[in-house]
């Protein structure tokens, strides 16, 4: 490189940088802003600080995507990323209380009890009641807890160091440093800049789900990245044992097994299913039905036995004023997720990247089908996007904040709206990108 290059790509390197620290500046201050926020009829002013978050936020994507790998902007972001989360990991959290679950779930663990056992309102438990904790979990008269195996493991030995809701955080956010560590390692794997990893550390969506509400789905996504990384590097044993623990700790990651088999493979599906009954054995005490905790119960309570749930279903249903029944509905589910499972298993071949374009298929399917009804179900996206920049689904993870508006009013109406705005512009632009992947374009002469 001449001299006149080096010094061009210096100054260009200049101006990235001092560009990412003008964007991680304004985005800390809104993070300092935004978390004061504290109750329902905040939620819009708190959304309106959200959006210009994301439209910074995209700015720093496409400088990601733009750069070449530069150690001095990979450092930059994550000190700035560092810095969101302290930001706001000592504040109560303000778009869920699921957290004071995760602390009792594993206090009653250390009192040698199933976590399945018992609802926390039961009196075989009133000794372990307290004033910070026991008054905030969600469903504490009627539901016993919901979390896989994994997850109350984790809960478990998180809490023997401390029952405090912020020490619960900065293990979520230790769980993010992980997933950082393995992106980076990915990254670098596949010749990509390593400062792509700024689309999943400075991403509004997972800075407020686990700095700001502590989500176990951090945890779930650190075995996902490394169950990723293990499948680069050939590991397939370690592949399956790290895929269950991420389905131990929430279910929806099972759907990546496709992306991540290999054709007449033993050794992935024998250690993903052999882990994944391991970690149950321990809380069967309750029965097979017992360890499912309100699983069914959330099912029905989240519209998912009615229907109302999926999106998909909803605009069947309005445009045949027709009511489809909702196990109809899951039967064409499960057919497409099986359909698409047997068109990726049986087509790996390509660039050594097309497990995560299989990946993020699989995951971004699942989310149109089920139609969560809470933004942190999104966040998982966000790690195939440092890989694979889908403009449909910057828009879905980011769209997903829409979801708390239904805090105002969550009439069957007003939530199919919201995910109209939600899904409609994501399927319209995702057909767009296969239909212009697919067309034949004419060389221009």
């Amino acid at each position: 490189m001449s001299e006149q290059s080096r010094a061009t790509f210096r100054s260009a390197g200049s101006r990235w940088n001092v560009t990412l620290s003008i964007f991680g500046v304004a985005m800390l201050v809104l993070y300092r802003i935004a978390v004061h926020a504290k109750n329902v009829p905040e939620i819009v002013w708190f959304l309106k600080l959200v959006l210009i978050q994301l439209l910074i936020y995209f700015g720093v994507a496409w400088l990601s995507l733009r750069t070449k790998d530069s150690r001095a902007l990979l450092l930059l972001g994550l000190i700035f990323a560092a810095l969101f989360r302290l930001g706001i990991l000592f504040s109560p959290p303000y778009l869920s209380d699921d957290i004071y679950r995760y602390i009792w779930d594993g206090r009653v663990q250390s009192a040698g009890v199933n976590p399945y056992r018992y609802i926390p309102a039961d009196e075989s438990l009133v000794k372990l009641r307290d004033d910070k904790i026991y008054p905030n979990i969600n469903r504490r008269e009627y539901a016993h807890t919901i979390y896989p195996p994994v997850a109350e493991g984790a809960f478990l030995l998180i809490t023997r160091f401390s029952e405090s809701v912020t020490w619960m955080k900065a293990v979520m956010v230790g769980c993010e440093a992980i997933t950082v560590w393995a992106l980076i390692q990915l990254l670098a794997s596949f010749g990509f800049a390593r400062q792509r990893v700024l689309i999943y550390a400075w991403h509004p969506l997972v800075v407020w789900e686990f700095a700001g509400s502590g989500h176990v789905d951090a945890l779930a996504i650190a075995f996902i990245v490394l169950a990723l990384l293990a499948h680069r590097k050939g590991y397939e044993t370690l592949t399956g044992f790290l895929l269950a623990c991420a389905t131990c700790v929430k279910l929806f990651p099972a759907v990546l097994f496709p992306a991540l088999y290999r054709r007449w493979s033993w050794k992935m599906p024998l250690a993903f299913v052999g882990t994944i009954l391991a970690t149950y054995l321990p809380y069967l005490g309750v029965g097979p039905f017992g360890v499912l905790g309100f699983l069914p119960g959330y099912a029905n309570e989240r519209g998912m036995v009615s229907g109302d749930q999926f999106f998909l279903l909803n605009v069947a249903r309005r445009l045949f004023s027709a009511n489809v029944p909702a196990s109809a509905y899951l039967i064409f589910t499960v057919a497409v997720l099986g359909i698409l499972s047997l068109w990726l298993m049986r087509n790996h071949r390509g660039d050594d990247s097309r497990y995560m374009r299989n990946g993020l298929i699989m995951a971004s399917a699942f989310m149109v089908l089920l139609a969560p009804h809470f933004a942190w179900y999104f966040s998982w996206l966000t790690l195939f996007l440092c890989f694979i920049p889908s403009v449909p689904v910057f828009y879905l993870t980011a769209a997903s904040f829409l979801l708390y508006l239904t805090w105002i009013n969550d009439t069957a109406n007003r939530v199919f709206m919201l995910k109209a705005f939600i899904f409609a512009p994501f399927l319209i632009a995702g057909l767009i990108v296969i239909w212009w992947r697919q067309a034949p374009h004419k060389k221009s002469s």
